[in-house]
């Protein structure tokens, strides 16, 4: 009878824990549903996918073992399977980075392009540690104009809502109540402009609906535009209160992710492009664009920037002389810091100033319809007074 060797032993073994008990056949896994690149998170999810991945790179766990560890722990849903299918791939050979590439619409350009540079230098923990940071300070810019918009929008969509449910119900009680009393002769032009108006609404409801959906989709069609895009961003940057709210989220934005992206390793060129296709403003882009030129030529990006109008000039001061010391990522994660802080203070003063307004409007509208609906009784009390 022929020795077992050792290693035999160890392939016996094997076979016996992947067979299961009584050498049965393992069952195969299940079939791992595609996510077909169309899947989308929370920035929420995803950041936190970012600080977990981080901290397990950083501990030194290789990135096949990070990426199943964080899979596992996933509740059923679209992130876990394209986690899952990230996974396959690294551990098929692929880069992290081009694998996450092929889900766009979890992973962008500027999630990729650093994921990329982190492998290339050795650091993507740090690079991923970094990310997560940003991601973070960016949804907590996005929930606070949110938020602070919130209060606003209840109000002014209340505000419609108790207008609409007085014209509708209240105005045509009171036309009743006038067409019994002939003795008021010819109301007044602002009763009969309600009583005419609440008629439109009620007998025309569906062409003022139709109306609406006609203007929405329309000012949709005419924004999809890159003529009509422009025009909407550059009004929303010179609208008077609001403008310079938006110009400081738009800089902010574009700071942070240049600053990182450049602090992250990426050449300047690419980190423009990436910057480019995330500005979210048609203007900001047509600036990169010269700036891109500019470098391209052996210029400057602080020039170019300036001459865009979008940047005041102790910014592109301040992207000047990081140019000129080589530290212009930290000059732009320190405008980035400083914009977030200011935009807190414009979005504060924004709902400051869009309270008094809507509650005048309120109050206006009310009084207008208030006059309007008893104008007629004055004429009946004076013409009493008068017979007295």
């Amino acid at each position: 009878m022929p020795k077992i060797t050792a290693g035999q032993q160890d392939k016996g073994r094997a076979r016996g824990r992947a067979t299961g008990r009584g050498g049965a056949q393992a069952a195969p896994a299940a079939p791992r549903k595609k996510s077909l690149g169309r899947a989308r998170v929370s920035t929420k999810a995803l950041t936190q996918f970012t600080t977990q991945l981080s901290t397990l790179q950083d501990a030194g766990l290789p990135i096949v073992r990070s990426l199943k560890i964080l899979e596992g722990q996933m509740d059923k849903g679209p992130f876990k399977s394209v986690v899952g299918e990230v996974t396959e791939e690294v551990e098929s050979g692929s880069p992290l980075s081009d694998s996450l590439a092929k889900h766009p619409t979890v992973f962008d350009n500027l999630y990729t392009n650093m994921v990329k540079a982190g492998e290339a230098g050795g650091v993507l923990d740090v690079i991923l540690s970094r990310l997560a940071g940003f991601l973070e300070k960016a949804e907590r810019l996005r929930k606070r104009i949110k938020g602070a918009m919130i209060y606003p929008a209840v109000v002014f969509t209340v505000t419609m809502l108790i207008l609409l449910l007085i014209m509708i119900f209240v105005v045509p009680k009171f036309e009743q109540v006038f067409k019994q009393m002939p003795q008021l002769g010819e109301l007044p032009q602002l009763t009969q402009a309600l009583q005419a108006f609440s008629r439109f609404l009620l007998e025309s409801w569906y062409v003022v609906l139709l109306g609406i959906i006609v203007i929405v989709f329309g000012l949709k069609l005419l924004f999809a535009t890159k003529g009509g895009k422009r025009f909407w961003h550059r009004l929303k940057m010179n609208i008077p209160i609001v403008g310079p709210l938006v110009r400081k989220i738009v800089v902010a934005r574009f700071s942070r992710t240049f600053g990182t992206l450049i602090a992250s390793g990426v050449p300047i060129l690419e980190a423009l492009d990436i910057c480019k296709h995330t500005a979210g403003n048609v203007i900001m882009e047509e600036a990169l664009i010269s700036v891109h030129e500019s470098i391209s030529e052996g210029g400057t990006i602080a020039e170019p920037l300036g001459e865009s109008g979008i940047f005041d000039d102790i910014v592109v001061n301040m992207i000047d002389v990081g140019e000129e010391t080589g530290e212009l990522d930290k000059m732009l994660i320190r405008v980035a810091d400083n914009y977030d802080e200011e935009v807190d203070v414009a979005v504060g003063a924004l709902v400051s100033v869009i309270e008094p307004i809507l509650i005048v409007f309120m109050g206006g509208a009310v009084f207008l319809i208030v006059l309007g609906l008893f104008l007629p009784l004055l004429k009946i009390i004076e013409g009493l007074e008068s017979g007295l």
